[in-house]
């Protein structure tokens, strides 16, 4: 194994401390702490060399190294790999220095070894500042963040002037930028910038990971921090998951700090005396800009984006799902004793064993979602009417949907069956009542009447309370009337009402069904 070389100061002691001082070889040794025999190979250089110590006095350490040991001989005819390419193949899936530095022996058999190629590599790496401590593979991560400058466009109506934020994503291993403006960073705002980015790239990353922004994360945490409801879903309907950088780790996510700075310098600086009218006439402009940013060269890498891109990128992402995501918001809702449940003060029923009980509702701008125990329990079309009801039959309980199956229209089809005189009256008893509804249980009472006592018996009443004047409607009094003792005779329908003859053959409670409680 070759041996360190002495540096120049330690040569020249040895050499002071032989020729001034006139010291031997063991006393040289201990004094400087080496060995004797590398005083004694020095020496014999410098005699070699026809040097004394006024002549190495006057000459330079390099002057002085090449007269001691002659130039330095320098690996010149060992082909230099292309640090580059070996950086761009370090980003494929699997790709080691191990394998990398076996490829470039198999091309140049006399190249360097692996040690060697090692710290060339890492040598090319520091000068041109690259983290050693994060390894992009391709497809593996997107890093998303919002810019601290933003954008602006004038109102045409007012002219006053509206800042928008600017989102950047990143691609880890090609740097492949999308950015685009938006109004705000709200969750609606957030999770459209991600469906757009993903059709940009026209795949997802196994991971994206984004800042703790409150769109993101619901509960801010160094090691576990809580995925925000909305954002949770859109990363499980595109097959990605959300890897949050920590928090005031600006390293976690250098990728898309770097693309947020290089867009602030190609993209809002180009535009900053530009004006415009509307936020889409705003993203076009930006759109374009950011094509001729991925399409610029990058000298590191001697390749632009969109090449990086197109090598390392696009094969190794995932396809897109075939729907793109709809976001829905969450609510936690508890069930009414009417089997209802409030999203938006409109009410949407669910089935009624689950009164009382907490669920969550999912609702878009076109469906409501009910789930309990992540399993759904209820679906309807979503309605903006407030205070009103979405009701579906098959969660109302047996004897509520036995009920909604009678209509005014229903009960007087049925009385027609029986005989004019029971349509008759079933017909006066819907028009007598202010709301028609509240005339049902009556006639669910005659109409049990018709399956004790038969169809004829039942019409044969109703023709005898028809000529005893019970069809009449009640005659409204006046509050001068009401005061009278006898201001309700004749108001009542029931056998008071009929003749004497009538009132002895009319069955007890037949012809007062409408005052009676049961009915």
């Amino acid at each position: 194994m070759a041996t360190t070389r002495l540096t120049m100061r330690k040569t020249r002691d040895i050499l002071r401390l032989k020729w001034v001082q006139g010291l031997s070889h063991r006393e040289v040794a201990r004094s400087l702490g080496i060995s004797a025999g590398v005083v004694g190979r020095t020496m014999s250089r410098a005699k070699a060399a026809g040097l004394d110590w006024e002549g190495a006095g006057e000459l330079t350490d390099d002057e002085l190294s090449v007269k001691l040991y002659g130039p330095r001989t320098t690996r010149r005819d060992r082909p230099v790999p292309d640090l580059a390419y070996i950086h761009r193949e370090r980003r494929r899936p699997g790709v080691t220095l191990e394998l990398l530095h076996l490829e470039y022996l198999e091309r140049h058999p006399d190249g360097y070894r692996y040690t060697r190629f090692c710290d060339l590599y890492r040598a090319w790496c520091r000068e041109h500042k690259t983290s050693m401590r994060q390894v992009h593979r391709a497809g593996e991560k997107l890093f998303v963040d919002y810019s601290g400058k933003k954008p602006s466009f004038q109102d045409p109506r007012t002219g006053d002037r509206i800042e928008c934020e600017l989102f950047v994503a990143v691609l880890g291993a090609s740097n492949y930028t999308f950015a685009e403006a938006t109004l705000s960073q709200k969750s609606a705002d957030w999770i459209a910038s991600h469906v757009r980015a993903f059709a940009f790239f026209g795949g997802v990353t196994k991971l994206v990971v984004p800042d703790q922004l409150k769109s993101a994360v619901s509960k801010p945490c160094r090691y576990e921090p809580g995925i925000q409801k909305t954002y949770d879903e859109m990363a499980e309907h595109y097959d990605t998951a959300v890897l949050p950088a920590r928090q005031r780790k600006p390293k976690d996510k250098a990728k898309v700090e770097v693309a947020v700075q290089v867009s602030q310098r190609r993209i809002l600086a180009r535009i900053r005396n530009e004006t415009f009218f509307s936020l889409d006439e705003l993203n076009e402009r930006i759109s374009e800009l950011c094509d001729e940013l991925n399409e610029r060269e990058m000298k590191a890498y001697r390749a632009s984006r969109r090449e990086l891109f197109e090598q390392l990128g696009r094969p190794a992402l995932k396809p897109l799902p075939k729907r793109p995501y709809v976001r829905g918001e969450w609510k936690k809702v508890k069930v009414n004793i009417d089997y209802h449940v409030e999203v938006d003060s409109h009410f949407y029923s669910v089935p009624f064993p689950l009164v009382g009980q907490h669920l969550e509702a999912r609702f878009t701008t076109s469906i409501v979602e009910v789930l309990h125990k992540n399993q759904r329990v209820a679906v309807h079309p979503r309605s903006y009417e407030r205070g009103r009801h979405s009701t579906l039959p098959e969660h109302l309980p047996k004897s509520h949907r036995e009920h909604l199956k009678w209509s005014p229209s229903r009960l007087i089809a049925w009385a027609a069956k029986v005989g004019p005189q029971t349509a008759a009256l079933v017909e006066a008893i819907l028009e007598n009542r202010p709301h028609p509804e509240q005339g049902y249980r009556s006639c669910l009472g005659i109409m049990r009447l018709a399956k004790r006592d038969g169809d004829d018996r039942l019409e044969r009443a109703c023709e005898r309370a028809a000529r005893g004047r019970a069809l009449l409607p009640p005659r409204r009094l006046d509050p001068q009337e009401r005061a009278r003792p006898d201001a309700h005779a004749g108001l009542r329908v029931g056998p008071t009402d009929l003749p004497a003859h009538a009132r002895e053959r009319a069955r007890p409670g037949l012809l007062q069904l409408k005052e009676s409680p049961g009915c």
